[in-house]
C-alpha cells in the first residue's frame, strides 16, 4: 500500500499563458489540467494561490493552454521551475507570443494547439484552486493540416508528463470504437 495520493498519471503536461493589463505575459507549467465538457467546451487547470499566475488569471479571468510537444519539453519545465515574477518566460525561451482573437493573453506561437478560456467558476480546493473555463476558440499549427483541411494532431510530437518526468507519446494502441468494430472494418 501507498500513501493516499495524486497518482493519476501520465497527464498532460501544458503551458498555460496569461497577461495583466499592462504588463508582460507570462507562462506557467500545470501537470492539472483536463477536459470538463463538450458542449459547452471546458477545460479545467489547477494552481496553487502562490504562484505567479494565479493572481493574473483569477483577476482576468482569461488564460490559454497550449499543448506541449517534443520541441517545448524544455520550455515546459523552465516555465514549472521559474517564476514570472523574476523573468520574461517569453523573452528567455525565444517563444513567439502569438496574438488570438478571443482573449487579451497571447498563445504560444509553437505549440501545435493553443485552447482560449475564459473562466467560468473559481473553485478552492485546498493547496491549489481550479480555474473552470470554457474555450472560446483553439488556433492549430498549419503544419499539421493535410491538404483536406484535416488537423492530425499525433503527428505533432505530443508530450505528456509521468510522476516527474517527460514522455513523448508514440505508439498507437488502438482507436476510438475498435473493440467493438466488426472484423475487416
Amino acid at each position: 500500500m501507498w500513501k493516499p495520493g495524486n497518482m493519476l498519471y501520465p497527464v498532460p503536461a501544458v503551458m498555460v499563458s496569461c497577461k495583466r493589463p499592462g504588463e508582460a505575459p507570462n507562462i506557467i507549467t500545470v501537470a492539472w489540467a483536463g477536459t470538463v465538457c463538450s458542449d459547452p467546451p471546458m477545460v479545467s487547470v489547477s494552481v496553487r494561490k502562490e504562484r505567479y499566475s494565479y493572481d493574473i488569471i483569477r483577476e482576468s479571468g482569461e488564460f490559454v493552454v497550449n499543448l506541449v510537444n517534443r520541441g517545448l519539453v524544455y520550455g515546459a519545465d523552465y516555465c514549472g521551475v521559474k517564476s514570472g515574477r523574476d523573468v520574461d518566460k517569453f523573452k528567455e525561451l525565444g517563444l513567439t507570443a502569438l496574438p488570438l482573437p478571443h482573449v487579451k493573453a497571447p498563445g504560444i506561437g509553437e505549440s501545435p494547439v493553443c485552447l482560449e478560456c475564459k473562466v467560468t467558476r473559481q473553485i478552492p480546493l485546498g493547496t491549489h484552486d481550479m480555474f473552470l473555463a470554457e474555450v472560446l476558440g483553439v488556433s492549430v499549427d498549419g503544419q499539421f493540416l493535410d491538404k483536406k483541411g484535416k488537423f492530425h494532431l499525433n503527428r505533432s510530437g505530443l508530450a505528456a508528463y509521468s510522476h516527474g518526468e517527460y514522455f513523448a507519446l508514440g505508439e498507437k494502441l488502438g482507436s476510438f470504437g475498435y473493440s467493438v468494430r466488426r472484423k475487416g472494418k
